[in-house]
């Protein structure tokens, strides 16, 4: 079976090493060079990197016959687009999803901007863990510069998106996860954080070790709601219906 995969995320490329190991031939698509660094090619996996429009998708997609999206669940658009090939191309779509965890004593706020605006009443600095692609938003937080402490991916897109918004370099933290609660810990302690700002990512994105962190060490956890509901299957469910179950999105 030839599979196209969307990727980006750690379940995501363990997904498409299984599906190539158990035989089938798989393509994942991924945003950056750094996507492509931590997913090596190997018999039946080819990685293709760069982001796509939504008729670039279509294009990609014929001749597959099933198509995966294993984007982030914070990546709205990028998943409609994904739907949109697949409808226009009559490919099976399937959905990875990724799982929720809970937390107590969590302030939620429905976007980036609504975090940011939150931050404005709460005092102390923050350890930032959204990602590059909200830095700018939290930009408009009040003696930002002074108060917020980003934690992003090692790569230079991520670094100089940081400094070209004013980031101090002292004030930015390079570092691929996941993170254990104890390191978590140690950040927060670090740069004497009093709020944890990160987004409902599942296990796989360390949510409960950033939660169990920030209860440790007296910080209020602040977490960016998931945009969307949706529906679709866990790694293991899909796997087992892409390899033994047949095409039945």
């Amino acid at each position: 079976m030839k599979i196209f995969l969307f990727g980006g995320t750690a379940e995501g490329h363990l997904l498409a090493e299984r599906l190539a190991e158990a035989g089938h031939d798989v393509t994942c698509a991924v945003a950056t060079a750094y996507g492509r660094a931590v997913l090596e090619p190997r018999a039946h996996l080819t990685v293709l990197v760069g982001r796509l429009t939504a008729g670039e998708m279509a294009q990609r997609l014929r001749g597959f016959d099933a198509l995966v999206d294993a984007t982030h669940p914070y990546a709205e658009r990028v998943s409609e687009n994904i739907r949109a090939a697949a409808a226009e191309t009559a490919t099976p779509y399937y959905r990875l999803l990724r799982p929720r965890e809970e937390a107590a004593g969590v302030l939620w706020a429905d976007s980036a901007a609504d975090a940011a605006a939150k931050l404005q009443s709460l005092p102390g600095n923050v350890l930032l863990t959204t990602g590059s692609k909200d830095l700018k938003t939290f930009t408009a937080v009040k003696d930002y510069q002074t108060r917020l402490y980003v934690r992003v991916l090692p790569s230079v897109e991520s670094l100089t998106a940081a400094l070209s918004l004013g980031y101090p370099a002292g004030h930015i933290i390079c570092m691929q996860g996941p993170f254990s609660r104890a390191l978590n810990e140690a950040m927060l302690a670090a740069v004497n954080a009093k709020v944890l700002v990160t987004k409902d990512t599942g296990k796989a994105g360390g949510f409960l070790e950033k939660a169990e962190a920030a209860r440790a060490a007296g910080a209020k956890l602040l977490v960016i709601r998931r945009p969307t509901e949706e529906t679709g299957y866990g790694l293991e469910e899909l796997l087992e219906r892409l390899t033994k179950g047949g095409l039945h999105p």
